[in-house]
């Protein structure tokens, strides 16, 4: 066996070996730690903390996922009550008006309901991933957290004059603007920059990171983010056309 022979086989082998064997692992980081200079230590808290992040994100996938199938079960439960709802309409035409319409309002008035939980669930889960964040960072890394409100007198974000949420990490002088929700479009991924660049003009000061973090991120908002140079941490199989 020549040597082309033997190294062709080691790039088809080695990687299942390292992913697979411990001990061989192990025997290549030592083998090739001395042609690498090692991580310095704040680099490798920060990437336990961006380690960490994943997991609750993952997290936040699976419960999004659990929520789904309960969702997916109520749109269908919903969707027989409709049926229902509508051959009783078409059978009872000829009866009390009146009776009618106040069955058409508390058919609006749950369709409502519904969609006013759906929105309240996205809020409270961008704002308790947002105080774990602050909490992970700021208690254990000595890193500072800030969530900026202010408002854009120019509409340069929005294109009118509106508040202008954003998420900073300021981390030894490296600073990092974060976008937290629990979906996130194409739009909002303009948006998202164009938040970027006004934090810049009024603080006067470089953004070195743009990081979106949502369990639910458009497919057509991808490409626009590598566009932008903007980093996404999402849940990869979960993404809607918009």
């Amino acid at each position: 066996m020549n040597t082309t022979e033997i190294k062709k086989i080691i790039q088809q082998e080695l990687p299942d070996l390292i992913a697979n064997d411990p001990l061989i692992r192990d025997f290549i980081l030592r083998t090739v730690s001395e042609y690498y200079s090692p991580k310095s230590e704040s680099d490798q808290r920060f990437d336990r903390i961006l380690d960490e992040l994943a997991r609750d994100r993952e997290e936040q996938a699976r419960k999004w996922d659990e929520n789904n199938r309960k969702w997916d079960e109520n749109n269908r439960k919903w969707d027989e009550n409709n049926r229902r709802l509508d051959e009783f309409i078409h059978e009872q035409n000829d009866y009390n008006k009146a009776t009618l319409e106040e069955i058409k309002k508390l058919h609006k008035k749950y369709d409502s309901t519904i969609g006013a939980l759906g929105s309240r669930w996205g809020l409270y889960s961008e704002a308790s991933f947002r105080n774990g964040l602050k909490g992970i960072l700021e208690d254990s890394f000595g890193v500072e957290v800030l969530n900026i409100n202010e408002f854009d007198d120019q509409g340069e974000v929005f294109g009118r004059p509106d508040q202008v949420e954003i998420d900073v990490i300021i981390k030894n002088g490296l600073v990092i603007l974060c976008e937290i929700k629990s979906s996130i479009s194409k739009a909002e991924m303009y948006i998202f920059d164009r938040k970027v660049e006004f934090y810049q003009k009024r603080h006067q000061r470089e953004v070195n990171r743009k990081l979106v973090i949502s369990p639910m991120v458009n497919k057509n908002a991808l490409p626009v983010a590598k566009k932008l140079n903007i980093e996404v941490f999402s849940y990869a199989e979960d993404v809607t056309n918009e």
